[in-house]
């Protein structure tokens, strides 16, 4: 009798390590996927932004021309960027326009966290002539980048870098996101994931198109 709940108490003892194994071993893996999964890491922060742990970017109070909302950048006319098929773009050519610049690389968790809400944004203006979407993969190296956009289902249209940046723009940290008003000026500089399909997004950049 003592030796039969011995082998019970073994038997239990030895499922119940199993198990415990089983569930180490998954949650080292779920670890290490996090840690060297560009994706997954991007679907961490893309949760905590639904849940309200990363908050959307502090918005202008206004979209006039004051020095604190809305700057010139030295050298931003010349600033240019190439599509897919070489063909240049300059921000000299889209004044007139809103124009919303994001720099960013497919290894880039936070870039990749963010994306969705830059397509429900790009969505909502695609038919808008007024606003302008160019989306920098700063390693330029276009078909990676338009590879993941087919990859993730998204529209949205890859650009890479032709001419010297001025740092205003971009400085190295990525994502980093820019709204130029009409007049070609900084009215926006937003560094790190945001989620940009946020009403107050939208209301700023309606307020640029008035």
């Amino acid at each position: 009798m003592t030796s039969i709940k011995n082998q019970d108490n073994h038997t239990n003892k030895k499922s119940w390590f199993t198990i415990s194994n089983i569930g180490m071993a998954v949650a080292v893996l779920f670890v290490l996927t996090i840690i060297f999964s560009p994706e997954a890491k991007g679907w961490v922060i893309q949760n905590l932004m639904k849940i309200g742990l990363v908050q959307a970017p502090a918005i202008p109070k206004s979209s006039e021309p004051e020095p604190n909302v809305a700057v010139a950048v030295p050298g931003g006319d010349q600033v240019t960027f190439a599509d897919g098929k070489g063909k240049s773009i300059s921000l000299a050519e889209l004044k007139g326009k809103v124009v919303f610049v994001n720099f960013w690389a497919t290894w880039c968790p936070p870039c990749i966290a963010e994306m969705p809400s830059i397509q429900a944004l790009y969505t909502k203006y695609k038919d808008n002539e007024q606003v302008v979407f160019i989306m920098v993969d700063v390693d330029g190296k276009y078909k990676q980048a338009s590879d993941f956009m087919k990859k993730n289902g998204y529209t949205l249209p890859v650009y890479l870098p032709e001419s010297e940046v001025p740092k205003e723009y971009f400085a190295g940290s990525m994502p980093t996101t820019v709204i130029l008003d009409k007049s070609g000026r900084l009215a926006f500089h937003h560094l790190g994931a945001a989620d940009y399909s946020d009403p107050e997004i939208t209301g700023f950049i309606d307020k640029l198109l008035k």
